[in-house]
């Protein structure tokens, strides 16, 4: 708990303050793992607020079987696969997003991450919906695998599987990527001529 907050009990999870406070507490959250989950950027805004509506609906609902996190997440899954589900997809760009924090870090290194977020969402995007659920929840959201077993509501074992089959996958595509660019690189480094010494 941060900042001494109070913990949420089921009994008591009624009133819009509580979904407000559950906002507060999980929306940078909620945004993250909405486009882990395949989200485009232009829409997660619309399905985050999805997500809140449901929460909202279902707060009194909420029976404490695992952490309110974990409740969230599992309405993150399924609002994100109604979301690919859908045949439409908004083609407009959003312009008015959250601000990027300015530091006097290198600008080279935060390119470099940016650049590796990127390939991990592009890596993260080939999974299908049962792999990508499992590895973000483990291996980006750092939930303990009982945890991700409760939230994708499948036996431990069968998270545990998934996760080992999503880690091949993930190491296949970055070595492949990888291979790829390393070869596209020297490929666009010329020849050097030997002349006359």
């Amino acid at each position: 708990m941060r900042g001494g907050a109070v913990p949420l009990v089921p009994e008591i999870l009624t009133t819009s303050s509580d979904t407000a406070r559950v906002f507060r507490e999980h929306a940078a959250y909620v945004w993250r793992v909405l486009r882990r989950l395949g989200v485009h950027e232009s829409d997660v805004e619309d399905v985050c607020q999805e997500v809140f509506l449901v929460v909202h609906k279902k707060l009194g609902t909420f029976e404490g079987r695992s952490t309110l996190r974990t409740w969230v997440y599992g309405i993150c899954v399924r609002a994100a696969s109604d979301y690919r589900k859908r045949s439409f997809r908004r083609k407009e760009t959003v312009t008015e997003a959250p601000p990027e924090v300015v530091s006097a870090s290198d600008p080279h290194g935060e390119a470099a991450g940016r650049q590796a977020r990127l390939l991990l969402d592009r890596i993260v995007g080939e999974l299908d919906d049962d792999k990508r659920a499992v590895f973000v929840l483990y291996e980006i959201e750092e939930l303990s695998m009982n945890e991700v077993a409760a939230a994708v509501g499948c036996p431990l074992q069968t998270a545990y599987s998934r996760l080992h089959a999503a880690r091949a996958i993930v190491e296949k595509a970055a070595a492949r990527i990888g291979q790829a660019q390393a070869t596209k690189a020297s490929a666009a480094i010329p020849a050097r001529e030997e002349g006359p010494s």
